[in-house]
């Protein structure tokens, strides 16, 4: 969604770099590009004006006059200020004392509130919760339906004891300040720790809405209000949201539809302009697609700076533990990364979500926008269905694959023969890198990287050693005779040691066990 913020951004940050000092005129030409971005990105025009007069006032100050880097200690004040505005510190859910916590969510029709019901209880279930949707919306068609959907795709129950209407023809009959009355009691007869009651919308805001939502607020005594805010409305989305505000006192903003290609400049001005946190973001389309909001990380985000805490999180959350610590050991004994392994791990890869929202959050994803968006996710598809065409013992021992057998994996899995060659010669590549790390060699590429000084590291050092003995050629004068000689042409000639042992001394008084060897090493010095 902040894409074209973050190109606007990035653009004007070039000009500030390699720069030793900055001048009044710099920074007034930098402060009135960053207003010209804001503003093309719908932000509110009060927050814009704010934003900018801050960073100038900062930016004016000692602390860039005096940095090191004033370009970077720029890019550090607008990085400050986006935090402010998008709220400042991560807001999380205030839970009841007395279980179940009640969480009521309102906003427009069609703003998504039913689909994120399921998405938020499917996040809260992950977090441990045992919770149940109240099926309040009787009013817009098969809504009733559709959550009790949403409750299935997240595994979570769903309190529905009217069914609602099925179509724009039928007049709403059922009470929905009662459903949500009851939904609370049902909670406490089957022990469900969390109450997510999901009410009915306009498609704009009216009388009769407000005061169907604050009924509920009352019957219910909700411990959050969550003000539901489609991000692609633009400025009318907080226009919207100020009048829920003053209508039913919401308690926070989750933010939908954030995957969306608009400007998204709603979503920076809710926050400052309301008075109340953004607590939650639906990312997507799937069921899994919900995130708690973090203002640091989306500002690092829209400065191009990456987000790898809360991609190290999806790690975590979907990660399966048994099959890394299998990984770990497998690496630690320097034993082949083979395809079976390639499989296991890009299976493990698949339930993180989409690759592309991945790679968008490492730093610097920007520069590579293009070639990400032309990225096609069934391509992992592809590779998948190439590696389970192969037999058991040909994703052990790659290097059997001949032609016949590539012939036959290809016609397997419906790609071409050329597609199964790429595949594995890029493995074989990885193969590479994975036996040289698990040596203690480095990643090539990476400086320092998993540089240990394992058996294959001393090993590597040796032969350098011992290869570079070689390039030395005859050996360095010492004494000043010694260097008068070799001025003269004279080869340097210095006593040679006994014979029969090269440690100095004769065969017959030498005694291996004196050296402390490892055991087994004294065939080693046997003539």
């Amino acid at each position: 969604m902040f894409n074209s913020l973050s190109d606007r951004l990035s653009e004007t940050f070039k000009s500030l770099r390699g720069k030793g000092r900055l001048t009044e005129a710099d920074i007034d030409s930098t402060v009135r590009e960053i207003r010209r971005a804001l503003l093309d990105a719908d932000v509110a025009v009060a927050v814009v004006r704010e934003f900018t007069s801050h960073v100038k006032e900062r930016a004016l100050g000692a602390e860039v006059s005096q940095a090191l880097n004033p370009g970077q200690q720029v890019v550090k004040i607008v990085n400050d200020e986006l935090v402010r505005i998008l709220g400042g510190n991560t807001r999380r859910l205030s839970l009841a004392k007395n279980p179940p916590t009640v969480i009521m969510l309102a906003g427009l029709q069609g703003a998504g509130k039913t689909t994120l019901a399921g998405k938020m209880a499917k996040w809260l279930k992950g977090q441990g919760h045992s919770p149940v949707l109240v099926a309040c919306d009787l009013q817009r068609p098969n809504a009733v339906k559709q959550l009790q959907v949403n409750g299935d795709r997240a595994q979570v129950p769903v309190f529905a004891p009217h069914p609602g209407v099925s179509s724009e023809f039928e007049a709403a009959t059922g009470d929905p300040v009662a459903v949500a009355s009851e939904g609370i009691a049902y909670a406490k007869q089957k022990l469900h720790d969390i109450v997510i009651v999901d009410t009915a919308g306009r498609l704009g805001v009216d009388a009769e809405l407000m005061q169907q939502a604050a009924d509920i607020r009352d019957a219910v005594r909700p411990d959050e209000i969550l003000y539901v805010m489609d991000a692609m409305i633009g400025q009318d989305a907080v226009n919207t949201a100020m009048a829920f505000n003053e209508g039913v006192d919401f308690t926070g903003v989750v933010l939908s539809k954030l995957d969306g290609d608009t400007r998204g400049g709603a979503a920076l001005s809710v926050a400052h302009v309301t008075g109340k946190p953004i607590m939650f973001a639906s990312t997507g389309e799937g069921i899994g697609d919900f995130e708690q909001f973090h203002p640091d990380r989306m500002a690092n985000r829209i400065l191009d700076m990456g987000d790898i805490l809360t991609l190290i999180e999806q790690a975590e959350a979907s990660w399966d533990k048994g099959e890394a610590a299998r990984m770990q050991k497998k690496f630690e004994d320097q034993e082949d990364f083979n395809l079976e392994d390639f499989l296991a791990q890009m299976q493990q890869i698949r339930k993180m979500g989409s690759m592309k929202k991945m790679l968008m959050m490492m730093p610097g994803a920007a520069q590579m926008r293009q070639q990400l968006e032309q990225f096609d996710e069934r391509e992992i598809d592809r590779v998948e269905a190439i590696v389970r065409s192969m037999t058991k013992h040909e994703r052990v021992a790659p290097k059997i694959i001949n032609g016949s057998r590539r012939a036959r994996i290809a016609k397997g899995a419906g790609v071409s023969v050329s597609a199964v060659n790429s595949l594995l010669e890029r493995f074989a590549q990885a193969q590479k890198m994975m036996r040289k790390a698990a040596q203690g060699g480095g990643m090539p590429g990476i400086p320092g990287a998993m540089g240990g000084h394992g058996p294959g590291k001393r090993k590597q050092q040796a032969a350098k050693s011992a290869k570079g003995s070689k390039k030395k050629g005859g050996a360095k004068p010492r004494t000043l005779a010694e260097r008068q000689a070799m001025q003269r042409g004279e080869q340097v000639r210095r006593p040679q040691a006994p014979s029969g042992s090269s440690f100095g001394g004769s065969s017959d008084e030498f005694d291996p066990s004196q050296l402390n060897l490892p055991k087994g090493f004294e065939k080693y010095l046997k003539n």
